[in-house]
């Protein structure tokens, strides 16, 4: 494996993993959704993003990292009034996930981060995190790596109301896996007004139930035809930098 230089659990055989084991220190699972993406991204798309970048970041913290099997079905209910869109129960998602980690402590490893996609995910992460911690004494950190972001969504993203199948989802596509992108199909957003006063996408305010049905007729936010490859870079590699910094500092603590 060392010619490979990065640690990817579903392309290695037992005894690759066995000699890798002496030398990794945290174990990423990432974790996305299966649900639309508007007209012009596909519906693995978190999924696939995950999956892309832990492939990235493994190749950057060789040795130290081990990424896991994608969990590729997440929290997605307020995507269902689409077609095709999976959800799973928060609960759903957190025996999965606990699952996962119980059977990777066996094979020794003590160290885990939930690389999220999908920002329906996050507060099940936060709860599944909680949990696992207490049943197996493990330490458990989770993130959605586009939050980490901030400098290159500022220079790039200037939708109002963006998040989900927008510029920035879309340039990321441009530059992790491109094969998510129906080019001749970029759309921005058909959106409505927010269906409460004073609720929010994406966190703070107040946080109120909705679906994406009540706020876009196309299930698209922002402006995705403003989406480049270069800002996808930009946003990525903003997100693995920092990415990086935090497990170099996860791994040196205790």
């Amino acid at each position: 494996m060392a010619e490979n230089r990065a640690y990817i659990l579903t392309e290695m055989t037992w005894p690759e993993v066995k000699e890798a084991l002496d030398k990794v220190k945290v174990a990423v699972i990432p974790v996305g959704a299966h649900e639309q993406h508007g007209p012009h991204l596909v519906e693995s798309c978190d999924a696939v993003r995950a999956t892309e970048f832990c492939r990235l970041l493994a190749h950057r913290m060789y040795p130290k990292v081990i990424v896991a099997p994608t969990v590729n079905m997440g929290v997605s209910y307020h995507h269902m009034p689409f077609p095709g869109t999976i959800s799973l129960k928060p609960a759903t998602l957190i025996s999965v996930l606990e699952d996962i980690v119980a059977s990777l402590k066996v094979h020794g490893l003590k160290k885990f981060l939930f690389l999220n996609a999908h920002g329906g995910n996050q507060a099940t992460l936060e709860v599944a995190a909680t949990i696992i911690h207490e049943k197996l004494g493990i330490d458990i950190a989770w993130l959605q790596y586009t939050s980490l972001s901030r400098e290159a969504m500022g220079q790039h993203i200037k939708s109002q109301l963006s998040g989900h199948s927008c510029e920035r989802e879309v340039s990321e596509a441009l530059y992790l896996a491109p094969h998510l992108v129906k080019k001749d199909r970029i759309s921005p957003g058909d959106l409505k007004d927010l269906p409460y006063r004073y609720m929010s996408i994406g966190g703070g305010q107040i946080g109120v139930n909705y679906t994406f049905k009540q706020i876009t007729a196309n299930g698209a936010l922002g402006d995705a035809t403003r989406a480049t490859y270069e800002a996808g870079k930009d946003i990525v590699e903003e997100a693995l930098n920092r990415v990086c910094e935090f497990l170099e500092d996860f791994i040196g603590k205790r």
